[in-house]
């Protein structure tokens, strides 16, 4: 007698490693800027996998399975991530350096598919105004564009200065 949900346990992680897969091919910029078609996207992609992972069977049981599998692989894949370097190098990204003291990495940006604006925006959260004012600025792995600005006087973080900019704009 074989287990009757190995099939969904097996199909489960092979949908998380393919995704797991995706999302490292596609870049972590993507998960940091999310637009309105890039959530109808996540929405439809889990649909659609949906079905790859339980098949024909649509019990509860079999959703909760699914379910379980995600979490699990989820979890051991943190843990084997944090102890294994050469697996961490292989599954997660890395922060990549996009302007050092003033200069911008314009084959990192392109790589990244970085376009000045976007770095223009994040420079004007972070209250830079010009290039040349930039001592560093990364994107990390959330996706998030870090600054560093040469008067480090200006060092603040881009939601505490935009819930501060809040706070004084209700005093007028």
């Amino acid at each position: 007698m074989t287990f009757p949900y190995l099939d969904i346990i097996i199909r489960s992680v092979a949908v998380y490693f393919f995704m797991t897969i995706a999302l490292r091919i596609f870049g972590k910029k993507e998960l940091s800027q999310l637009n309105t078609a890039d959530v109808i996207l996540i929405l439809l992609i889990s649909n659609s996998v949906q079905n790859a992972m339980v098949g024909p069977d649509t019990s509860l049981t079999g959703g909760l399975i699914a379910a379980l599998v995600l979490f699990v692989i989820n979890f051991a894949i943190k843990k084997l991530t944090r102890k294994y370097k050469t697996l961490s190098n292989i599954l997660l990204d890395k922060p990549e350096v996009l302007i050092h003291d003033g200069k911008l990495d314009f084959k990192a940006l392109s790589r990244l598919d970085i376009s000045d604006e976007e770095l223009k925006e994040a420079m004007r959260e972070h209250g830079i105004e010009f290039f040349k004012n930039v001592k560093l600025a990364m994107l990390e792995i959330d996706g998030t564009i870090s600054i560093i600005s040469e008067d480090q006087n200006q060092l603040k973080q881009t939601h505490y200065k935009r819930r501060h900019n809040r706070k004084n704009l209700q005093k007028f």
